[in-house]
């Protein structure tokens, strides 16, 4: 097999001019994931079978179904609905971005509550104690002992999620949106040729995820300076 290497080196500056909307997508659907993943877990935590049965389900469902199957549910299921397309959220919904974005925050949300969860679950019990010990109300040993605790624990396994929220931005180019790999599938229909395209743009997501894994371990680090190797 002789791969056109003219094709590549042309291609790849046309992908990465959609590398732009592929970080939108990661970075808002990483921060809204983030701020879900935090209110489930405290759903989860509170004690309280109200809340933390619907924080369940929201994690069954999301962990359980595929993230290709909830793109085109909210993107092509949504809007079937008379409710939804009178609501406050349609100007959201009616554009393939900002459907991506609600199935990829909800989806990540999911995971990264059981990521931080387990982080929480893994603080010592005894520097609890302690925390007890020095007067500390359950309010500020969950924020000031528990929460930088858990959050050393769970970067790793974050990271991983990260990476997974990166690569899964690729599959709203199913619902025309022209990030990366909307373009690589553009340029496969004009020119026949999707090993070089696809084999250049898997390098360029190859990049972006040591970039990513660089970034936390750095983070990670930096916040386990202090724990003895």
């Amino acid at each position: 097999m002789i791969f056109d290497l003219s094709l590549i080196a042309d291609s790849i500056p046309k992908m990465l001019a959609g590398i732009g909307i592929t970080f939108q997508l990661m970075a808002l659907s990483a921060f809204l994931g983030l701020i879900l993943a935090v209110i489930l877990l405290l759903m989860r935590i509170s004690g309280k079978w109200y809340l933390s049965w619907p924080a369940q389900v929201h994690i069954y469902v999301f962990r359980g179904t595929p993230i290709l199957v909830q793109i085109f549910i909210i993107y092509y299921g949504f809007p079937q609905f008379e409710f939804i397309r009178e609501s406050i959220f349609w100007p959201i919904l009616r554009e393939p971005f900002g459907c991506a974005v609600v199935a990829l925050s909800l989806n990540t949300g999911a995971y990264v509550s059981e990521i931080l969860r387990g982080g929480v679950l893994g603080v010592d019990r005894g520097v609890l104690e302690a925390g007890s010990a020095l007067g500390l109300s359950a309010r500020h040993k969950f924020i000031y002992l528990t929460t930088p605790i858990a959050a050393r624990l769970a970067l790793p396994a974050y990271s991983n999620d990260f990476i997974s929220l990166m690569k899964a931005t690729s599959l709203a180019s199913t619902i025309t949106l022209m990030d990366m790999t909307g373009i690589a599938r553009t340029i496969v229909a004009q020119t026949f040729a999707p090993y070089e395209i696809f084999i250049s743009l898997a390098i360029i997501y190859m990049v972006l995820t040591w970039g990513i894994q660089k970034t936390f371990g750095r983070i990670e680090k930096y916040l386990s300076r202090y724990v003895k190797p």
